[in-house]
């Protein structure tokens, strides 16, 4: 029988920067590939602008473990302020790869060389598309770019289930950017 096929994704923000909806719309993205995906969040202080965390769990069986990501193979840092403030790499696998939302590189220490982490401007290409900060999309189209685990073309037809029109456009236009970002 083949081995089990597992990643693990934690997401840190901030509530109200849509890391819920990122999970999902990540979530959505893997079930397009056949996956089977179980993305939920985790709320510390239930106000906005609380730090909080996210998951995507995905296998190829139905994904039953229901706890907290404690030993993440992928890191989505929506808000980079959590970096001086929380452990986010705690946990996070030797060979991990992280996306982390931010103009400049940020000096990280206590890595290993085995992770890969990954910048990018995310905010500031979704204020140019959409008019609003909110880089949940292009961490995805990133998150894309950088692992094999989902494609780019499951990534917009998850974007366009989860928003219509106009907003779906702009979140479409901002995974790609995130994409290219990285590919370029």
């Amino acid at each position: 029988m083949d081995k089990k096929f597992l990643k693990e994704i934690r997401i840190h923000a901030r509530a109200g920067q849509g890391a819920i909806t990122t999970a999902s719309i990540l979530g959505d993205a893997l079930f397009e590939e056949d996956k089977f995906s179980y993305a939920f969040p985790h709320f510390g202080a239930a106000r906005m602008g609380a730090p909080m965390n996210a998951f995507v769990r995905v296998s190829d069986r139905p994904v039953r473990l229901r706890s907290q990501v404690y030993e993440p193979d992928y890191l989505l840092i929506i808000d980079p302020t959590l970096i001086r403030g929380f452990d986010v790499f705690k946990g996070f696998k030797d060979e991990g790869v992280a996306v982390i939302n931010s103009e400049a590189e940020i000096s990280l220490s206590g890595l290993k060389k085995s992770q890969k982490i990954f910048f990018i401007p995310a905010n500031k290409i979704a204020q140019e598309i959409i008019g609003r900060p909110l880089g949940n999309t292009a961490i995805l189209g990133a998150f894309c770019a950088v692992t094999d685990l989902v494609k780019i073309e499951s990534l917009i037809k998850a974007i366009n289930k989860r928003f219509s029109g106009k907003v779906a456009q702009q979140n479409v236009e901002t995974a790609k950017r995130g994409y290219d970002y990285i590919k370029k």
